[in-house]
């Protein structure tokens, strides 16, 4: 699998929704300026909720531009068979019996792309699973402790 046009799939998720953002805090921010935003009273607070929503989604906007640039900075790179599991690998993981693949990227953990009719999960290394994928290899086994009860994993593959 060509791990860049996997990256180019990936910017161009992020930066569909950064303009679904960028529309929404327009929006919010119109209505927190518009007039018949104005407090009539004290316990009038519509004007400053919608400011509040605003600044919330432009702080979101502004991560997600990060993360844009932070992937249109990425070298990926296909790892070599044994190679350990490090920033860019894609991972096939089971996960007691269910299968999924994982690439591991700078940010954006938790979006989903769906790659040649394949679903990939981004996580970062950051991330609980991303801590425990990176630097192990390709058919290694582990078991780790998730809410009560034990979870068994098995690396599959990595490229």
């Amino acid at each position: 699998m060509k791990k860049d046009q996997l990256v180019k799939q990936i910017i161009t998720s992020l930066t569909e929704s950064l303009g679904v953002l960028e529309k929404a805090a327009r929006a919010s921010h119109e209505e927190a300026t518009h007039e018949s935003s104005k407090a009539e009273s004290k316990y009038d607070t519509r004007g400053l909720e919608a400011a509040y929503l605003a600044g919330g989604q432009a702080r979101q906007a502004k991560d997600i531009l990060d993360s844009i640039k932070a992937y249109q900075a990425l070298a990926t790179r296909d790892l070599a068979p044994g190679a350990p599991i490090e920033l860019t690998a894609l991972v096939e993981l089971d996960t007691d019996g269910t299968p999924a693949t994982y690439f591991i990227g700078p940010r954006s953990g938790g979006l989903e792309i769906t790659h040649r009719r394949k679903e990939i999960l981004v996580i970062t290394p950051q991330s609980p699973l991303g801590q425990n994928l990176i630097g192990r290899q390709a058919g290694q086994r582990w078991a780790a402790k998730l809410g009560g009860s034990t979870v068994k994993y098995h690396i599959v593959s990595v490229s």
